[in-house]
């Protein structure tokens, strides 16, 4: 038995919000299925519409669109791919720096290195968990010159062409700051809404801000297509080019193999696509269930003392994706203790993830300090928050 009171304390507390009975087991995050999916992909089937040239994948991107009110979307295999297309589509190329949280998901900084930029490490902030625009801010007026319209790292000599900033567990970024950051240095701006699917940042969809959004549909998140992503732009120009770029860019012919140039063929199949139309139609009661499951851990954890539960920012409308508590730095160094006793019951939570420019292949790439970084990656733990817990609670 753990001796330790405080763990013990965390724990409970976690066990008794999900009224969880003995061995039972409660997952991190799963989807939920009925039979409107199974209905809809035997449609799929049935008409023979499966594959990226099947009809459902542009279903599925209107009603992205329709969600979003995002002017253009393109569906891709998954949200690193519309990562890695992004920087194709803004022209970000090899030894140009692009700036992103060192608390992060790898996605970002390995879509970096497919087109051979440089993944600039920078801290978050406490109250959104996202890009610290202040001190960014501060970072870039000391340590950047201009030279022929574009910004320079002025001890690298390389030129800093862009910012992915995550809206980390579904929870906004500050996109006011981030915007007069990218204004003032002329920064393209890709928003890694990978998690982020019905957030918004003053009442509009997070995606949108930036020249190029990503949104993702792994079985992990708010709505899934099995493994897939969206790419979302109010421009044109960028559009055409995603699009271009996420198909082989064959030459329309009946039966002749001719190609305009390069293509990566990231397109989403149609099969996925339905999946993923039967699970838009329930997004407004994932939404909704979300919040009675952050609802039911703040109620229960209100007069604890060892953490606290992460609310959605100022001016901000979160979709709640993964529930999640910050322990006191006191107890910094028992979050492997909680993580392994906890998973031990049938509670499967995880910590945060490892700052990438603690990962052995990102390790020698530029980064600015990164103590609140450092400081949360031991003190942040993500806690089940399935949509179907709302029915248990």
């Amino acid at each position: 038995m753990l001796k330790n009171k405080k763990v013990n304390y965390i724990i409970n507390s976690i066990k008794n919000s999900l009224k969880q009975k003995n061995r039972e087991e409660i997952s991190l995050h799963e989807p939920f299925f009925d039979k409107s999916e199974t209905n809809q992909i035997n449609e799929c089937i049935k008409n023979r519409s499966v594959s990226t040239a099947g009809f459902y994948t542009k279903k599925f991107e209107e009603k992205i669109k329709k969600i979003t009110k995002a002017k253009y979307a393109i569906a891709t295999i998954n949200a690193t791919s519309a990562i890695h297309l992004a920087l194709v589509a803004l022209k970000v190329k090899s030894n140009d720096e692009v700036l992103l949280p060192a608390l992060n998901f790898v996605a970002s900084a390995n879509a970096c290195l497919y087109v051979g930029a440089v993944p600039h490490f920078v801290d978050v902030e406490y109250e959104t968990l996202g890009i610290d625009g202040k001190k960014l801010e501060q970072y870039l007026s000391q340590r950047t010159i201009f030279k022929n319209g574009y910004c320079y790292n002025k001890k690298t000599k390389r030129p800093i062409r862009a910012i992915i900033c995550m809206h980390t567990f579904g929870h906004p970024n500050n996109l006011d700051l981030i915007k007069k950051i990218t204004k003032k240095y002329k920064l393209f701006l890709i928003e890694d809404a990978a998690a982020a699917l019905g957030s918004y940042y003053k009442k509009r969809h997070v995606g949108t801000f930036g020249d190029i959004g990503i949104i993702s549909f792994n079985g992990n998140k708010i709505i899934t297509t099995g493994g897939g992503g969206v790419s979302i732009t109010n421009k044109k120009k960028y559009a055409k080019r995603l699009q271009l770029l996420a198909s082989i860019q064959k030459k329309p012919h009946p039966w002749k193999y001719e190609y305009k140039q390069l293509g990566y063929n990231f397109k989403m199949p149609s099969l996925n696509a339905s999946l993923g139309l039967a699970q838009l139609k329930k997004l407004n009661y994932y939404l909704k269930a979300k919040r009675k499951i952050y609802k039911n851990y703040n109620k229960c954890f209100k007069n604890n003392k060892y953490f606290f539960l992460f609310s959605e920012p100022k001016n901000c409308k979160s979709n709640y994706w993964l529930q999640t508590i910050i322990i006191n730095k006191d107890l910094k160094n028992k979050r492997d203790i909680i993580a392994t006793f906890a998973n031990k019951k049938g509670l499967k939570i995880r910590p945060v993830w490892k700052p990438l420019n603690k990962l052995s292949y990102l390790n020698n790439f530029p980064k600015m300090n990164l103590s609140v970084s450092n400081d949360l990656e031991k003190r942040i733990i993500n806690l089940p928050s399935s949509a179907s817990l709302a029915n248990k609670i």
